[in-house]
């Protein structure tokens, strides 16, 4: 079973409000053997990094050309904004048959002065110009979605950032709500989870892995999850890519992905983010990671290897104990070892209508 340890600094996080809160991660002995590790803060604000929460604003800039055809054309033209000029977009010539949010074609809002509007920046000391555009267009490309984050077309670069206007979540992101020891009401999880299935087969019914699913990234525009939308795609690649791990293991890092730090890499595909979505419902219905590390020596993720490979009752790790059998099921799903036999992202579906979290003295078992 679990062994006693700390929770690394690279976990660390810090809520949108700036109140502490205790980390959604394994409860683990304190080296003291004094209880379970409190629950880390995070930092007192965000960064301007391309993974940071983007800057929140109310601009008076009249929106762009949104979707695929509109990132294409601002290439084709080296229309990027420079130094904060506003970009002009002849909309009549770009058109895409899908529709937004609003239920019109991206193209048909042009100007409404007075849009709330969302600024992403991005350092160009630690950005190539190549980064920024991949991004962007691939942003545009997945906006009409409704369940994916809206674009405006609007692209602007200064003197030390490039920078993208897209619209405003209010409410923040997933990791706010989340409860430490306890995840978010039931209700609220499903919620999220039917719109995240239908933004992720979205995602890869264009030939894309996002590889970036964490609650950071799942921007709120309600208090109860009835509307939520995924962003940032600076990791989001074509399937086939092959890629291998070149900063630190996450909870979220399929464990295929985990050991190629010294090794060719690997081709990636839909399965990866079906792992990490896994992952992210564990989170939401017991405020903990399920492990530090998807490697063997997470005592953590060893007990879940084990428990995979048996599957008997006694060989069930003690924070999956508060789920029912068709939680436990969905979720076994997800993350299986082997990324052949891992379940879609869509087999979630077939779970909504079931209960996930026991009642009363059963689900006090496993807290």
């Amino acid at each position: 079973m679990a062994r006693a340890g700390t929770i690394p600094p690279r976990l660390l996080k810090q809520r949108a409000d700036g109140q502490p809160f205790p980390a959604v991660s394994p409860c683990r002995r304190s080296p003291s053997g004094g209880g379970s590790a409190p629950i880390p803060s995070r930092g007192t604000g965000r960064s301007r990094a391309r993974s940071a929460e983007p800057l929140r604003l109310q601009a008076q800039a009249a929106p762009g050309c949104g979707g695929e055809a509109a990132a294409l054309a601002l290439l084709a033209a080296g229309q990027v904004l420079r130094d904060g000029r506003e970009l002009s977009c002849d909309c009549s010539s770009v058109r895409e048959s899908s529709t937004n949010q609003a239920g019109g074609a991206p193209g048909d809002h042009c100007s409404e002065p007075g849009t709330p509007m969302a600024l992403k920046l991005l350092p160009k000391a630690s950005t190539k110009l190549h980064t920024f555009l991949y991004e962007y267009c691939v942003a545009l490309s997945l906006a009409t979605h409704p369940a994916i984050i809206g674009m405006f077309g609007i692209a602007i670069e200064s003197s030390q950032y490039y920078g993208f206007l897209y619209e405003p979540a209010l409410h923040k992101d997933l990791i706010s709500i989340i409860k430490p020891r306890d995840g978010i009401p039931e209700p609220a999880a499903k919620q999220c989870a039917r719109q995240l299935v239908s933004a992720l087969e979205f995602i890869h019914s264009r030939g894309l892995v996002y590889r970036d699913i964490k609650p950071e990234n799942v921007l709120l525009f309600d208090p109860h999850c009835r509307l939520v939308k995924l962003t940032d795609f600076g990791l989001t690649r074509p399937k086939g890519t092959k890629l291998r791990l070149v900063a630190g293991v996450i909870p979220y890092t399929a464990p295929e992905l985990s050991s190629t730090a010294d090794a060719q890499g690997v081709p990636i595909d839909a399965s990866m983010d079906a792992w990490a979505f896994g992952v992210l419902l564990f989170c939401l219905l017991t405020g903990y990671f399920p492990w530090e590390q998807s490697l063997p020596e997470d005592p953590f993720f060893e007990d879940f290897v084990q428990w995979q490979q048996t599957g008997l009752e006694k060989d069930v790790p003690r924070h999956w104990k508060r789920l029912t059998a068709e939680a436990a099921a969905m979720l076994r799903s997800l993350l299986a070892l082997d990324p052949a036999k891992r379940g879609p992202v869509g087999g979630v579906l077939r779970y909504v209508h079931c209960p996930w979290r026991l009642e009363g003295e059963e689900a006090a078992v496993g807290s």
